[in-house]
């Protein structure tokens, strides 16, 4: 056999194994609190060092705090828990909540992981979710900033997530989504189908229904002047920065005029410029 043979049989063996990649090999889940799903070929890439912040210091969000944070605990305890949609204002700290209230209750239960995956992977979730099924852990699905457009086939994946199909979803998995919209899909492409259809009714139900299957939905709306330099004022106070009162107010108000808008996005950009500018580590 010559060299070029044994070139193109590489090549050929290495086609067939992108065809038909090899099984996902169990990874040690005890390595990591959180694992990052790719496909092609399917892997679960652990993450050490999750980013984010503490619980204490989302400002303004109590109320979802809490029932999210309730939730997630009775989930790790091995107790009945719903899938949780969290939905509204970019900025309002959606996503922060979802990995600080892991932490909160990873803290103490060290078999609950977090599982972040992205929109597009959604098809490949069939094949997560068998994987998964015979832990012993508990695992959060973590889909962040989730929407579909008018002629997205994948939210028919999120339903494997959701509802199980035959098999049921498996009890040690739960999922999490955040997204700037309540019903998962644009306002005017829902209006749209429903002009143009001929049962108006029925042409969007199986899309806007997707996010009725979530047990839990909680809103964030724009924070008030006051959240929005409370949640400056607990940065300050939890990395040790130490600002005139006067000045900071003023300097956080003029931040945020800046940018249009009031947020704890907007809140921690002006904090990490604050602290950059104190020589402050964050």
């Amino acid at each position: 056999m010559t060299l070029s043979d044994t070139d193109a049989l590489n090549r050929i063996a290495a086609a067939l194994e992108r065809m038909s990649p090899a099984p996902l090999a169990a990874p040690d889940f005890d390595a990591a609190p959180a694992f990052v799903w790719h496909v092609d070929p399917d892997r679960l890439v652990p993450v050490e060092t999750i980013n984010r912040v503490e619980i204490e210091l989302l400002i303004g969000i109590d109320r979802s705090r809490d029932t999210l944070l309730d939730n997630t605990r009775r989930f790790a305890e091995g107790l009945p828990a719903n899938n949780a949609l969290l939905w509204g204002s970019r900025g309002m700290g959606k996503s922060s909540l979802v990995k600080a209230v892991h932490g909160a209750v990873n803290a103490s239960h060290s078999q609950l992981k977090l599982i972040e995956l992205l929109r597009e992977d959604l098809p490949s979730v069939g094949r997560l979710l068998t994987h998964l099924r015979s832990s012993r852990h508990r695992f959060i699905l973590f889909c962040d900033d989730l929407s579909f457009s008018h002629d997205d086939q994948h939210y028919k994946s999120l339903k494997a997530v959701l509802d199980g199909g035959i098999e049921g979803r498996p009890d040690n998995v739960v999922f999490y989504a955040t997204s700037n919209r309540r019903h998962l899909m644009p306002r005017d492409m829902i209006e749209n189908e429903r002009s143009s259809a001929i049962n108006p009714s029925e042409a969007v139900e199986e899309k806007v229904s997707l996010s009725d299957r979530f047990g839990l939905w909680l809103g964030f709306h724009p924070c008030t002047q006051d959240e929005y330099l409370a949640m400056i004022d607990g940065y300050c106070a939890a990395y040790g920065v130490s600002v005139d009162a006067d000045t900071l107010r003023a300097e956080a108000i003029e931040w945020q005029a800046t940018r249009g808008a009031r947020s704890g996005r907007v809140a921690w950009q002006f904090f990490t410029d604050l602290a950059g500018r104190q020589g402050v580590s964050i």
